[in-house]
């Protein structure tokens, strides 16, 4: 959503950043002709059909069909918001984001005051931390060295039940933000206190390095409660909590999508190839600081589909590790789950399963990096652990185990994305039960990937191909439009892309389509506008004039129809005559071919 963004400063944006340079930084791109390309960055693939236009300040992939500017670019790669996307770009050229009143949308709600808050809650929390002693001496025995201790900025979160109130909350505005973040829990009778106390403290961030929530490692046992609190907040400081405490759902923070330490491993690894999912935030800091910042863990949840795409993104391979107990496995059968639809060709996950008794933080101890790198690479692969898992409890060597076991595999292995890996696992299917896979298939999906060539289209859509092009041509055209006289799809779109245009000279295209990005017309245009346009500009500019022309005349000749279907079922007024005769003696002269 744009919200508080004006339209003005998109379009200087736009014009302030090359796509080339964004992209460039993110994804290695090769010069094409005019274009530059890429093996793209949102569908795994061998031969590059990701193509990026320094003329039209686009991109577009010819494989998977994913296109936009460079703000579109910036949300789908860093998985940010719109206004986010923004900011992180503006902050790239040394702008800072206006903000004003939304015309029809609903504004969006500034949170910067709230990412200040969680800051300075993590900086206050860093503060309490050498002077507990206890804290001090757990976090020596679990081995965590200063400079981890400052890189994941962990903090401690004393006794009592106003210590971020007193710190922080210094203000009715203060308290709604300590409220709203998530800091501060309320009693039964509506008095607030610290929602984390007695707690080793881990700053969760955001894929842009901000604080979002937190979660609190209980390390001793809570002392009684104080009688100034109420029963809620009692009941709050027993010490029967859970070992784990999250912050709750926030408007910056939803567990379901965040991963601990994900902006960690980005930052340690400039080309990453394989990532790490521990179950715990002391496994992930253990393996960092034993020289595998590869590791980043979910948020006291399952792993969810917005996980397994998030880390994806991040590396090709994905190896979950959990606990070999029945809890362990079922974890890893939901990761399993959630990851089959995003196993692309060219992604691969595997499965760790630890010894009893045994967590990464402990192994990694034990055994040093080189011991649990070991573990790693022998870990099972995906397909391995997919039909073990299934014939666990079915009788292979029966003719009944096997259907058993194509049952169950079947609809599981249909959704996978079709390609290579889909095929192989239907193969084994087969090899493994004696049954044949039958798996639909969308033949759609074996065509080889081109580049199309413009298609058929019609005059108007043509039109508007063209203006995306070149918006500059639209300075060419006078008003009023008379194509508008054409009752046809698209035409009133037209005219106000010429407007917008005409109004803003120097545009590119990328700008012009940017304007209607939280319109329906919005997916239309961009696709248009990653259509092949052909011809020279001058080629193209002859097209587009005469395009324009072609439409008024079909616009006169449908009046005339009219006028005549009219005529035959009954006169016509004055009017209508006059309008006749002169629309007959249009067609009498020569069409005025424009300049």
């Amino acid at each position: 959503m744009r919200g508080l963004i004006p339209d003005s400063f998109i379009d200087e944006l736009l014009a302030r950043v090359d796509i080339v340079d964004v992209i460039e930084r993110r994804v290695p791109l090769k010069k094409a002709g005019r274009e530059w390309t890429a093996c793209c960055p949102f569908h795994d693939e061998r031969t590059p059909s990701f193509y990026v236009s320094p003329a039209k300040q686009f991109f577009h992939c010819f494989g998977c069909g994913a296109h936009g500017s460079a703000i579109k670019f910036l949300m789908d790669y860093e998985r940010l918001e719109f206004p986010d996307a923004v900011e992180e770009l503006a902050q790239s050229v040394g702008l800072a984001v206006p903000r004003e009143g939304g015309r029809d949308e609903r504004p969006r709600e500034d949170k910067t005051d709230l990412y200040a808050l969680l800051d300075a809650s993590a900086s206050w929390y860093q503060e309490q931390l050498p002077k507990n002693a206890e804290t001090q001496a757990y976090c020596r025995k679990r081995g965590l060295d200063a400079k981890t201790i400052a890189d994941f900025r962990l903090g401690w979160a004393p006794a009592g039940y106003d210590g971020v109130i007193k710190a922080l909350g210094n203000s009715p505005r203060r308290m709604e933000l300590l409220t709203e973040a998530g800091m501060v829990s309320s009693g039964e009778r509506g008095s607030k206190y610290d929602r984390f106390r007695e707690r080793l403290m881990f700053p969760i961030l955001d894929r842009r390095g901000r604080v979002i929530a937190f979660g609190g490692r209980i390390i001793q046992k809570s002392g009684e409660g104080s009688p100034a609190l109420d029963s809620g907040a009692q009941d709050a400081r027993k010490s029967d909590g859970p070992k784990y405490l999250n912050s709750p759902e926030t408007p910056l923070f939803h567990k379901g999508r965040e991963l601990f330490a994900l902006w960690q491993v980005k930052q340690a690894n400039a080309n990453l190839r394989r990532i790490v999912v521990v179950e715990g935030y002391m496994d992930v800091i253990a393996l960092h600081q034993a020289g595998l910042p590869i590791a980043v863990a979910t948020l006291g949840t399952a792993t969810t589909p917005e996980h397994t795409e998030l880390l994806f993104r991040a590396a090709p391979d994905v190896v979950f590790c959990f606990d070999g107990d029945r809890a362990g496995r079922a974890a890893a059968w939901k990761a399993l789950d959630a990851a089959l639809p995003r196993l692309r060709d060219g992604r691969q996950a595997y499965f760790l399963f630890l010894p009893e008794g045994e967590d990464p933080d402990t192994l990694v101890r034990q055994e040093g990096k080189g011991g649990f790198e070991q573990r790693l690479k022998n870990a099972t692969p995906l397909s391995d652990y997919f039909f073990d898992e299934l014939a666990r409890d079915v009788d292979i060597a029966s003719l009944d185990g096997r259907a058993r076991l194509a049952e169950r595999a079947r609809p599981l292995i249909a959704r996978l994305p079709d390609g290579a890996f889909r095929d192989l696992m239907a193969q084994e299917l087969e090899r493994r039960s004696g049954a044949s896979a039958r798996l639909q298939s969308d033949p759609a999906a074996h065509r080889a990937v081109q580049r199309p060539v413009a298609a058929q289209r019609s005059l108007v859509r043509s039109a508007i191909g063209l203006l995306l092009a070149q918006p500059g041509m639209a300075d060419q055209v006078e008003k009023p439009y008379r194509f508008l006289r054409l009752d046809r799809p698209g035409v009133g779109l037209l005219a106000e892309l010429l407007d917008l245009a005409r109004s803003r000279p120097g545009i590119n295209p990328a700008m012009l389509v940017e304007h209607f990005a939280e319109r329906p017309e919005y997916p239309a245009l961009q696709k248009l506008m990653a259509a092949a346009v052909v011809g020279e500009p001058e080629a193209q500019r002859t097209e587009f004039m005469d395009a324009l022309l072609r439409m008024d005349e079909q616009a006169v000749a449908l009046r005339r129809e009219t006028l005549h279907a009219k005529m035959r079922s009954g006169p016509l007024d004055d009017a209508e005559k006059a309008e006749l005769r002169e629309l007959l003696a249009a067609r009498a002269r020569p069409a005025a071919v424009p300049d």
